[in-house]
């Protein structure tokens, strides 16, 4: 039990590297394309083409990086927090919960969920004056 949230910051990291670096060395194979004027396909048409997904994968990277290491978990997912809180909300609102409870969308949203209780000590701090 006690390694529990480094198995848990591991396979996050993990899996926040791993997508990240696809985003620029594709190694994955590529999802099919929304269809032409939906809401994903046009969300994507203005993240993509302006850098901000690029700068979105970087943090994921960084985040990656940094949850994985138990010294620096919690900045790590100061930095994840709200790009797991914008993959709930794009399947949630965007593609009309379809994608919702893909096995990625659900690791992702319940390792981030319990690393944030395991560490929620250090965070309520945050909220102390």
């Amino acid at each position: 039990m006690k390694n529990l949230p480094n198995i848990a910051g591991g396979l996050l990291g993990l899996a926040f590297l791993v997508f990240g670096l696809n985003h620029f060395l594709h190694f994955l194979p590529d999802m099919p394309a929304p269809e032409k004027g939906s809401p994903p396909a046009l969300f994507f048409g203005a993240i993509y083409p302006t850098g901000f997904l690029s700068f979105i994968k970087v943090c994921e990277i960084l985040g990656g990086i940094f949850v994985a290491l138990p010294k620096t978990r919690n900045i790590g997912l100061l930095l994840l927090g709200p790009i797991v809180v914008n993959i709930l909300a794009f399947h949630l609102f965007l593609t009309d919960r379809s994608g919702l409870l893909d096995p990625p969308v659900i690791a992702v949203s319940v390792l981030s969920a319990y690393l944030l209780w395991v560490g929620r000590k250090k965070f309520c701090g945050l909220l102390n004056d």
